[in-house]
């Protein structure tokens, strides 16, 4: 690695600085070229978590630059402080402290990637009413992929509507991608439309092509059930997605569909050593396509946001606020995260 990835630290009262801890500790291999980017006594809170249960030492070494990243000592965790919080906050519980501080993280790993600074992001999971909470500065944004969508269309110099971006959920079996992200189900419905739709495809397409070298086979799950049934249940597959597929495919793009939403996924899955009938799923609403993936195991499941001019993955859950502080978070989907960030960045 010629330049390190930033991890940042996700809500301090959530399970985020404990998986990173964990994962320091379960994955040194993995987590060397790391830097976290959050609250030092935080971090050093949930390595005192960990090592209770680890029996092994964790320094947290703060670092005053990220260039000082290779000088951080082996088998530490070596913090940049970019927040501010006069103590640690309390686990479990919602607070508009917290919020800002995991958001002003975001805000400068977000910023240290445009530049070139780091290789990549990866984010630990934030709490959106604490964000929300945090004031008008992070309030207008529903989570992680909108912040990071205004930050990187503020770098290039577009309105972030000239920047769109979309959900990837990956794991070893499924990869689905989604056409709206966090909105009401009346707003997403809204937002299955032509241009919503071949955007997608496009953004996917090249994205996947990027990564794996080969253009990827799409499938697209219809919106209303059995895919409209020719009409009988809905007539969006008829107006909307069918034309947006034939526009796709003269572009010279591997996509077919609109499938059944309730079986597309089952085609596409990668089990048991044989290849799925499609390398990904294009979905039409948030939970069409985290459902799949997730019951598939959130262990390792990871989230990469497509169309942003840096790489940036995390876990696929959120911030445990029930479990937080009692040292049994899984960090299994978070070292999944930073193992794709690495193969992302190449």
């Amino acid at each position: 690695m010629r330049k390190p990835i930033a991890i940042t630290m996700g809500d301090p009262a959530g399970i985020g600085p404990e998986i990173i801890a964990k994962a320091f500790v379960l994955a040194p291999d993995d987590l060397t070229g790391c830097v976290v980017v959050g609250d030092v006594a935080t971090l050093r809170r949930a390595a005192q978590l960990v090592t209770g249960h680890a029996a092994v030492t964790l320094p947290v070494v703060e670092l005053t630059s990220i260039s000082e990243w290779q000088a951080a000592p082996p088998r530490s965790i070596p913090v940049l402080q970019k927040c501010e919080l006069s103590a640690p906050v309390l686990y479990g519980q919602i607070n508009a402290l917290a919020g800002k501080a995991a958001a002003d993280c975001i805000v400068w790993a977000a910023r240290a990637a445009l530049a070139g600074d780091v290789a990549a992001m990866v984010t630990a999971p934030i709490h959106k009413e604490a964000m929300a909470a945090a004031g008008p500065a992070f309030s207008r944004f529903p989570g992680h992929t909108e912040l990071l969508q205004a930050e990187a269309a503020a770098f290039v110099g577009k309105p972030i509507s000239g920047l769109p971006v979309r959900m990837m959920l990956a794991n070893d079996e499924l990869k689905t991608v989604l056409v709206s992200i966090h909105m009401s189900l009346r707003e997403a419905i809204d937002a299955v439309t032509f241009e919503n739709l071949l955007a997608t495809l496009r953004i996917t397409h090249q994205c996947v092509r990027t990564t794996t070298g080969s253009s990827p086979r799409m499938a697209v799950a219809g919106l209303n059930p059995h895919a409209g049934e020719g009409g009988l249940f809905g007539r969006e597959e008829l107006d909307v997605i069918a034309p947006a597929i034939e526009a796709a495919r003269k572009e010279g793009m591997d996509v077919s569909g609109p499938y059944a939403p309730d079986t597309v996924f089952m085609r596409a899955r990668a089990a048991d050593g044989q290849t799925g009938e499609f390398d990904v799923v294009v979905a039409m609403y948030h939970d069409q396509g985290l459902i799949p993936v997730k019951y598939l195991g959130v262990e390792q499941g990871v989230n990469v946001t497509l169309g942003l001019p840096l790489v940036r993955t995390s876990p696929d859950h959120g911030t445990a606020f029930d479990i937080a502080g009692k040292g049994v978070a899984d960090a299994s989907s978070l070292i999944a995260a930073i193992r794709m960030a690495r193969q992302l960045v190449g």
